[in-house]
């Protein structure tokens, strides 16, 4: 997927660039306004993260023309402007979504995320469905299927494997695979994430395309074997 990042903070913008690029995500940096539609129609990113505040240039002025291109991005606006009639304006002229400066890192990559999730949902393909390999994964009904029939998971093991093929290609370490899968920032028992990763592998194990390696040190990804 590829994101634009528009900012006239250079340190941020380097900063949320090198990070985005290391969950595996294509970045185009911008930093100025002037070159902003020119450089997405160029580009066509599937997510633009904007600076709403560009020194005197308000980018929510140019969000209207984003959106008539003929590939318009998801729009995630960034801003230090805290007011809720503010958020509701940019919500109204066309953004996506809205994000407060200061932010946390992660609360932006979830929020891209699901941006890239709601993008891809505009195709036609439904956002309750997702296709992995020979599985698809009915996110309404919490059910993954093969063309043997469904599997069986319990809860915590679907969220499991949502997550993952969310991810595929991505590594997640086991941290992250917490924070989403057990809303927690500490292992409650020291291998709980290797317990259900190996879970999930062994119903896996009919299919020879969809893998789910183990990288130590680093944390699991989940791969699509091409035939």
């Amino acid at each position: 997927m590829k994101i634009l990042i528009a900012d006239d903070e250079i340190p941020l913008l380097s900063f949320l660039k090198r990070g985005l690029e290391s969950e595996g995500y294509e970045v185009i940096a911008e930093s100025d306004v002037h070159n902003l539609i020119a450089t997405i129609s160029r580009e066509s990113p599937d997510v633009a993260v904007l600076d709403r505040m560009f020194g005197d240039t308000d980018s929510l002025m140019l969000i209207q023309s984003l959106k008539r291109l003929p590939s318009p991005p998801m729009v995630l606006l960034l801003t230090a402007m805290d007011d809720v009639s503010d958020r509701v304006d940019g919500l109204r002229q066309g953004a996506d979504d809205y994000l407060c400066k200061p932010f946390d890192f992660e609360e932006l990559l979830a929020r891209v995320q699901a941006l890239s999730r709601r993008s891809a949902a505009s195709g036609p393909v439904s956002d309750d469905l997702m296709s992995c390999g020979p599985l698809q994964l009915y996110r309404d009904q919490r059910v993954a299927k093969s063309a043997s029939g469904e599997l069986s998971l319990t809860r915590l093991e679907y969220d499991l494997l949502e997550y993952l093929v969310e991810n595929a290609g991505r590594v997640l370490s086991r941290e992250r695979i917490l924070q989403r899968v057990w809303q927690s920032e500490k292992d409650p028992l020291t291998n709980i994430v290797d317990v259900y990763i190996s879970r999930v592998r062994q119903k896996l194990s009919f299919t020879d395309v969809v893998n789910i390696e183990t990288l130590r040190g680093n944390g699991y990804r989940l791969t699509i074997a091409s035939r």
